[in-house]
């Protein structure tokens, strides 16, 4: 029978490419000891863009017991970034690229039995041209940071090498409230000498581990064979896996037995469901509408990186189950193992997606490492039931226009569909891509990432742009795949604006935006970006370097911003009150409007233990406006009463003289997203001349790809951003931007006399 070994524990690490550690006796009593899961950026990873980007080294002493002599050893990794090279005993015996998937190398041939080994590991996370992700707006934090496990079979096995995948497929032809019908696809493995007969047999249960059904074959595998193979079977009026409704699970024991011994099993829990996108009414599941309120993650958490505990991730789940999301975007990779579990568990419908994210590779164009992964998500997360989307790319398109870039999505969405037809395709499309581009028709979905409100333009003008998107496009279905503003709790204000940073504008636009979503049924999903601020070393804003702070919750998970609870109020049935800008302690106002969020009918104001206001509202917001504020700290309790129940939540103001002067965000972040990528010119003269743009000229219009592949208009540039452009760490992720789409986002930077004086050089400059 198969076992699996832990080997996570007291791993000797270096973090420096050490010479000659591969080998067997190469002293390594120097180095530092480490558990794994284990990250080396787990705090230079989120402080700033100067993050130790480099090979690794791990190593571990471990034995073999020799009982196990004559079975198959594999060593698995179940997630290390990004690439990946193994040894056992100074022997080479692999190497994987690609951070994010579990990946295996079968090592019996390397080890001695009864005796020490020496696993020796170099990682890597330079960011190289043949493993994606190549430019990101996250760290990418280097380390085996997912368990290890050492994996003893029998020579006869599931196979183990399909891309890092338990080598069975629960596939579900056909299912109905009636019937379930499946096929149960098998690759098995017979690395023995000799030919085998065997029999393969799986049996399902429900969820009170009763027997609903089974199936049998007998096989005969010849020496060295690997083979498929499939049994159907179905089940008789299902329960079906209903999102967080009724997330209902069976499970499959299929084993292989020679004679009377079981010599390999793998148990799959697995749940049933049918669904559909409609273009008009949204997403349906089991024949049900089902609104997909969603969240996005990224994995990492302060101090730790992406070296996460399975408790930190319950911890994740349960701040996503108590907003009342129902859906999870689990961004821009694959994620652990245990968490597709915990969303399989909880009812989460989820997108899962590959890191081919902002710029495809210059030089490899056949997308090899992009389709590796691509096959590696799917293989290794086939039987999950929360998985309805899988996503090809994510803001691809900023790299620039590139005709291989349109092929290898096709490619990707063909690959996508031959290896698994019974799911949907998405991807998130950058917000520059235009409504009639067919980028919109490459996958079964669509997404596009929005920042309405904080890159450019403002909130309400989500509005607009999906009536024109629905309009154009009204057989295509429609999601918002990401859209967020940065929220930082050290700054407030009573008139929250775009980009000031405070809570209050981060909870104000959500407000909006969510107020639009919610009145257009035929978005099949939005997916508020983010539930966790993140590490991403590219940022400086807001006081904050190395991060994106537009989470809900903040990058400890210690504070949940009061946007939280504005999407708790709309999505969850868990009652409650909760007074927002408890933060904002210090008031100079006499009087105050104060804003109480409740998924309750009528809340009550108490100020200074005194009835002050009552309010009624079906739309979540209670605002009490003109709140009196005596000379110091004054108590605001706001109460709600559900069937019998009361439900309490209290803020403390302080009347202060003046107002406090830490809540204002730095002036240095007055267009910062830009600021953090140029050097801001000084300009002399005056606007006289009328310039005219035409297509056959160099100008604004461009993308910055084009511009910097041209010589002359590269030398403008230089000119007027500075030579170290190319040095900077967003360089990769301006390429398929034009400096008129950043004018837009930042005007108060790209201002009317930058942009012309460009265009009165740029436009002297031919295309031909």
């Amino acid at each position: 029978m198969k076992r699996t070994i832990a080997m996570n524990e007291a791993w000797r690490f270096i973090r420096q490419n050490a010479e000659q550690a591969e080998h067997e006796g190469y002293n390594d009593d120097h180095w530092n000891t480490v558990d794994i899961p284990h990250t080396w950026n787990a705090i230079d990873g989120a402080n700033g863009y100067e993050y130790y980007k480099g090979a690794c080294w791990y190593r571990k002493v471990f034995t073999v017991e020799p009982s196990y002599e004559g079975n198959k050893l594999f060593m698995e990794f179940n997630g290390s970034n990004s690439i990946t090279d193994v040894y056992v005993n100074g022997r080479h015996i692999g190497q994987h690229k690609g951070g994010y998937s579990t990946f295996r190398f079968d090592i019996s041939d390397a080890v001695k039995y009864g005796a020490n080994n020496v696993l020796a590991v170099k990682v890597d996370n330079t960011v190289v041209d043949d493993v994606y992700p190549q430019k990101a707006d996250f760290t990418f934090y280097g380390g085996i940071y997912r368990d290890v496990n050492m994996i003893v079979t029998n020579p006869v096995h599931f196979d183990l090498m399909d891309y890092g995948s338990n080598g069975v497929y629960i596939v579900q032809e056909e299912v109905f409230k009636e019937k379930a019908r499946l096929t149960i696809r098998s690759r098995l493995v017979n690395e023995s000498n000799e030919e085998k007969k065997i029999r393969l047999w799986a049996d399902i249960f429900d969820a009170d581990h009763r027997i609903v059904t089974y199936a049998a074959k007998e096989i005969v595998l010849a020496a060295g064979e690997t083979k498929t193979e499939e049994m159907s079977c179905g089940i008789d009026n299902p329960t079906l896996w209903h999102g967080r409704k009724n997330p209902y699970l069976y499970s499959a024991a299929i084993s292989l037995t020679s004679f009377n011994d079981t010599i390999d099993e793998v148990s799959i829990p697995f749940g049933v469901r049918y669904f559909h996108v409609d273009p008009e009414q949204g997403f349906f599941l089991n024949g049900e509408h089902l609104p997909l309120h969603g969240v996005s993650r990224h994995q990492d958490r302060k101090d730790r990186g992406w070296a996460i505990t399975e408790q930190e991730q319950v911890e994740d789940m349960e701040f996503i189950k108590e907003i009342g999301a129902s859906s999870i975007r689990l961004a821009h990779y694959q994620h652990s193992q245990y968490f597709y579990d915990l969303c399989d568990k909880e009812g989460m419908v989820v997108w899962a997606e590959i890191p081919f994210i902002s710029v495809m590779s210059q030089n490899e164009l056949e997308g090899i490492n992009a389709k590796q992964q691509m096959l590696e998500l799917i293989k290794q997360n086939f039987n999950h039931p929360s998985i309805i989307f899988w996503g090809l790319q994510n803001e691809i398109q900023i790299g620039g226009e590139r005709q291989e870039v349109r092929k290898l999505v096709k490619e990707l969405n063909e690959l996508t569909k031959k290896e698994d037809p019974t799911r949907l395709t998405t991807m998130a499309n950058v917000l520059f891509v235009k409504e009639e581009d067919e980028y919109n028709r490459m996958t079964d979905v669509v997404g596009y990432n929005k920042y309405y409100g904080w890159y450019h333009g403002k909130a309400e003008d989500f509005e607009p742009w999906l009536e024109k998107f629905h309009t154009i496009n009204p057989d295509v279905p429609l999601c918002i795949s990401e859209y967020g503003v940065e929220g930082i709790v050290q700054y407030h204000s009573a008139n929250p604006k775009v980009k000031d940073y405070t809570e209050e504008y981060h909870a104000l636009y959500h407000e909006i935006v969510w107020k639009i979503f919610e009145k257009r049924p035929f978005l099949w999903a939005s997916y508020v970006w983010n539930m966790f601020d993140f590490g991403a070393n590219i940022r400086d804003e807001g006081g904050v370097k190395g991060r994106n702070n537009k989470g809900l919750v903040t990058y400890d998970r210690k504070i949940k911003k009061d946007a939280f609870y504005m999407y708790k109020a709309h999505w969850s049935e868990e009652k409650f009150v909760h007074i927002t800008s408890k933060r904002y302690v210090d008031r100079a106002e006499s009087s105050i409007h104060v804003k109480v969020y409740s998924n309750c009918r009528e809340v009550t104001l108490y100020v200074n233990g005194n009835e002050s206001q009552s309010k009624t509202s079906d739309d979540k917001i209670f605002i009490f406006e003109n709140v009196s504020l005596a000379e110091g700290m004054n108590e605001i309790r706001a109460v709600a009463a559900h069937n019998s129940e009361q439900y309490v939540d209290i803020a403390i103001f302080n009347k202060v003289e003046a107002p406090n002067s830490s809540y204002e965000a730095p002036v240095v972040d007055k267009g910062e997203e830009v600021n953090n990528w140029f050097q801001a010119p000084d300009l002399d003269g005056e606007m006289t001349e009328e310039l005219q743009i035409t297509d056959d000229v160099f100008s604004t219009r461009c993308t910055f790809k084009v511009l910097f592949d041209n010589i002359e208009a590269e030398a403008v540039l230089n000119k007027y951003f500075g030579e170290d452009y190319r040095e900077k760490p967003t360089y990769g992720m301006t390429q398929g931007f034009t400096i008129d789409m950043l004018a837009d986002m930042a005007p108060e930077y790209f201002n009317e006399k930058l942009l012309y004086a460009l265009n009165k050089e740029l436009t002297k400059i031919n295309k031909v």
